[in-house]
């Protein structure tokens, strides 16, 4: 597939590993910085969403996104594995769930930008009580690329994302985009539930934030891992 994520912001706090270990399948090394592993939340747009060398289908092309995730790393391939991901769109919902097995949820969400890139952004899971997110966020540097060996190449950097078969084996989803564009950020955050309804207490401490505007991707089928 191919497709835009805009708007994006990374919220990253760190955790002891004890703390996400027991909320990762086995089979999946969770990954560290300096001894600490890491935990964001991302809420984004998504844009031009299709199949290589289709056209859109109009209605399904663009949608808002948010995920909660972490870092793990299988035979030296660092990655992605998500907590779960909420979007405002019911097919992509359904058939992300059924064909990449990825914890996708229906939500009700709402993004707005203003002309000094303020991004104000809402999101309230359909079916299960205590998952929102709501918020204003906004760039605050110019964009530039994280430098090799540093915590911001460690935690965006990653061409890939984990999930797991039906029989609990591990599959792998390959990404491939140029590096992230980002920029530092600044965040208001009003509310914000998506890892305290997981049973993921976060440090009291404010996030390491950074913004990007838009980064064009390709997403390959899933393979065993």
């Amino acid at each position: 597939m191919e497709q835009s994520w805009l708007n994006l912001l990374f919220a990253h706090w760190p955790l002891p590993p004890q703390a996400l270990r027991p909320l990762i399948p086995k089979s999946l090394p969770l990954d560290t910085f300096e001894g600490e592993a890491w935990i964001a939340v991302v809420p984004f747009r998504m844009s031009g969403i299709r199949l290589r060398g289709l056209p859109q289908i109009p209605g399904t092309s663009r949608f808002a996104e948010l995920n909660v995730r972490t870092y793990v790393t299988l035979n030296g391939k660092p990655g992605v594995y998500f907590f779960s991901l909420d979007a405002a769109h019911s097919l992509a919902v359904w058939m992300a769930r059924t064909f990449c097995r990825l914890p996708y949820h229906l939500a009700e969400m709402s993004v707005e930008t203003d002309g000094e890139e303020r991004v104000s952004y809402y999101s309230r899971r359909v079916k299960e009580e205590g998952f929102r997110f709501e918020g204003t966020y906004r760039p605050i540097s110019e964009p530039y690329l994280a430098e090799a060996g540093t915590l911001e190449h460690w935690l965006t950097e990653r061409y890939c994302l984990y999930t797991l078969d039906g029989g609990g084996g591990p599959l792998r989803c390959d990404i491939d985009h140029e590096p992230w564009p980002l920029q530092r950020a600044e965040a208001t955050v009003d509310r914000n539930t998506m890892t305290s309804a997981q049973g993921i207490r976060l440090p009291d401490r404010p996030p390491l934030l950074h913004y990007a505007a838009r980064l064009d991707v390709r997403i390959w089928p899933l393979v065993r891992a």
